[in-house]
């Protein structure tokens, strides 16, 4: 079993930057693939980024490539997901999950509860 929760959402401007963080509960969070999703209003959840478990490899959906970068700390049970170049598109409630696979492949096991980003204009 698997806990994760996320902190690090606000408020920003657009251009402007935020860190999401990830803390996982569970021995084996090492082992899974970190994932991050969101869900704007009236809208599908949507992959964002994944990392394998050795953080070596990692993914990023078309939207955010270039701007987003996930990484891991297993040391600490973390994954981050930092945010530069915010775009008023990018508003949405934001998870991680962890899961045996790639987000957009298999669905992930354990979610947590979120936080909002909101980028304004």
């Amino acid at each position: 079993q698997v806990q994760l929760v996320e902190s690090g959402g606000g408020l920003v401007q657009a251009g402007g930057s935020l860190r999401l963080s990830c803390a996982a509960s569970g021995r084996t969070f090492s082992t899974y693939t970190m994932n991050w999703f969101r869900q704007a209003p009236g809208k599908e959840r949507e992959f964002v980024s994944a990392i394998r478990w050795t953080g070596s490899s990692t993914y990023y959906s078309d939207s955010v490539k270039g701007r987003f970068t996930i990484s891991r700390d297993n040391a600490k049970n973390t994954v981050y997901l930092q945010m530069n170049s915010l775009k008023p598109e990018d508003t949405a409630v934001y998870y991680c999950a962890a899961g045996d696979g790639l987000g957009y492949n298999v669905a992930p096991r354990y979610w947590g509860q979120g936080t909002q980003v909101t980028v304004s204009s």
